[in-house]
């Protein structure tokens, strides 16, 4: 159908499934359930509106409810603050694509790169749109890859990903690679017409099976803290924790932090990878 919200569609269906009906405060009605989650009548019935009405959102119409129907379906469907921000944006409801669409390249200010070079010791990458890779400092190219060597095109944390070097990295790469995807998928529903972004998703889906099996799952998951497990080249296993800071005036930015914990094997590792990384700057240097 001409007009239709198709990733409004998807994300509504794929959402309604996953929620247990035990778990959502209706009353058993006898009937039997043939697929997994909610009726449609359901999502309506808790969200307080007309099954038409969410039907009709479920098929994609090009409608935009108010804002108060648009966090009662969040509520009805268990979304979380990203899952909600996701069904905001799909909707309409946000003033971003307009703003967006404008955008030039992204550039790194000078005093983030003073940042970055100040946490001696500590790996850490920022991050732009699409999650493309707009600096790192030594320890960051140290503890990942030297995203500075790859093409300006391929510097990008998704791409590395999924068609690069990363999957013998990450003790865990089914789960950082899915919270990659969930993360893009966040990113590009805030502008679904931006170019740069609608290229890498295809190319990441044309070359990457993974992907497109967790692309079509629609999730959605905004990257704020957590844990990554490395098996690296240098200093073997490893666990890291990483902070993400968003930065005033930038909300398009985010600068990643890495560290462990004190005392631990992967800090002994970390400052191991600091030592080797030090010295081969300085040897560079000499030169």
């Amino acid at each position: 159908m001409a007009g239709t919200n198709r990733e409004l569609a998807d994300f509504l269906r794929r959402a309604r499934g996953q929620v247990d009906p035990s778990r959502a405060g209706l009353p058993p009605d006898g009937r039997v359930r043939r697929v997994p989650g909610l009726r449609r009548e359901e999502v309506a019935l808790l969200a307080g509106v007309s099954t038409d009405y969410y039907a009709r959102l479920e098929q994609g119409r090009r409608i935009v409810p108010s804002t108060t129907v648009v966090e009662a379906i969040g509520r009805a469907l268990g979304l979380d603050d990203a899952g909600r921000a996701h069904l905001h944006d799909l909707m309409g409801m946000t003033a971003a694509p307009v703003r967006r669409r404008t955008r030039g390249v992204q550039r790194v200010r000078p005093g983030l790169y003073q940042l970055l070079d100040a946490l001696d010791g500590e790996p850490a990458l920022v991050l732009g749109r699409r999650t493309d890779v707009l600096a790192a400092n030594a320890m960051g190219k140290a503890l990942f890859t030297d995203f500075d060597r790859m093409p300006p095109r391929r510097r990008n944390y998704a791409r590395w990903m999924f068609l690069d070097d990363a999957r013998s990295l990450f003790v865990d790469w089914e789960v950082q690679a899915r919270a990659v995807v969930e993360s893009l998928r966040l990113d590009a529903g805030r502008d679904p017409d931006d170019q740069a972004t609608v290229a890498l998703i295809a190319d990441l889906r044309e070359h990457s099976r993974e992907f497109a099996h967790w692309w079509e799952q629609h999730r959605v998951h905004q990257r704020t803290h957590g844990s990554k497990r490395l098996r690296h080249p240098l200093v073997g296993e490893l666990t890291v924790e990483y902070e993400t800071l968003s930065l005033p005036g930038d909300p398009e930015t985010t600068l990643f932090v890495y560290t462990a914990e004190p005392g631990s094997s992967s800090k002994r590792a970390l400052d191991l990878l600091a030592s080797w990384t030090a010295e081969t700057l300085a040897v560079r240097r000499g030169h």
